[in-house]
């Protein structure tokens, strides 16, 4: 086996902490990928029949407080972003109500054909009451009858498939009649991650992973293992963190070529600031 190939292997799946990540990082450059990609690619997800775009246009870099990077460029200027994204092909818009996006996902929807985007965003409810309101509210933020995907939101609880029930019911019950097409969780434990991959509920997972680790569930090797268990079951699997919230800003290339790499996700998000940083991303992805 080749130096580079053992390095890589070991960063996915052996474990990696041994290893520096500039080492790793340096494999993963000289790596040619089987196949070349593309940020418009078209992907079905997972199981539920969504098709959307390889490239998930974040709106929520350090997103917290209904802030975000993406959202302090104003309703305008995170709107003109994602129609600069959608005339280059990208028809994923990841929003979230903590990330206070809604509002500016509403201002580009009035530009574009509804079906011809796919709108996920992401509620904090954890019980039946607070869930319905969520729905009710986001969809009205939005300007849409319905969500394409709606995901519980951080989940860090080991045994949440069983005490969120409630709020999950009531996704189970909005999918029935047409308010959502899909719905899952993004998880912020390795405890949690664990949980989804074993609960048929869960239909998309909102998953961080990147070579180095950073602003993980655990390392690498660790959650490609949990992913991989997720895949299997048919679960859509869309990741985040990919840059490592900014770890990765001068290996971004490596970042990318590793989340292409891996075969286990089936789209990726990830939060440009600017049309120059958005278009420089799908410039990078079809480089890969």
């Amino acid at each position: 086996m080749r130096r580079r190939e053992f390095l890589i292997r070991s960063a996915s799946g052996l474990g990696a902490a041994w290893l520096s990540s500039s080492s790793i990082l340096n494999a993963i450059a000289e790596q040619t990928l089987p196949a070349k990609f593309s940020a418009s690619d078209t992907v079905t997800l997972g199981s539920t029949g969504i098709k959307t775009s390889r490239l998930a246009m974040g709106t929520g870099t350090v997103g917290s407080g209904h802030h975000s990077h993406q959202t302090a460029l104003g309703v305008k200027g995170l709107s003109d972003l994602l129609l600069n994204g959608y005339d280059h092909g990208l028809r994923f818009f990841d929003a979230a109500d903590s990330y206070g996006s809604h509002p500016h996902v509403a201002e580009a929807l009035k530009h574009v054909q509804r079906d011809k985007v796919t709108v996920l965003t992401k509620s904090w409810a954890r019980d039946a009451d607070g869930m319905r309101a969520d729905l009710d509210r986001f969809r009205r933020e939005l300007g849409t009858d319905y969500l394409d995907v709606c995901l519980m939101h951080c989940v860090t609880e080991a045994d949440w498939t069983d005490r969120f029930r409630g709020a999950m019911d009531v996704l189970s019950e909005a999918k029935v009649k047409g308010t959502i097409r899909a719905h899952g969780c993004s998880c912020h434990s390795i405890e949690a991650l664990r949980a989804a991959a074993k609960s048929p509920w869960v239909e998309i997972d909102l998953a961080r992973i990147n070579p180095v680790g950073a602003y993980m569930d655990a390392d690498p090797a660790t959650v490609v293992s949990v992913l991989k268990e997720m895949k299997t079951a048919g679960k859509a699997v869309v990741g985040m963190k990919i840059l490592g919230q900014g770890t990765l800003r001068n290996r971004q290339d490596e970042g990318i070529k590793y989340a292409l790499s891996l075969g286990l996700l089936d789209a990726f998000t990830i939060g440009a600031e600017s049309k120059q940083e958005q278009e420089d991303l799908i410039r990078r992805i079809a480089a890969a």
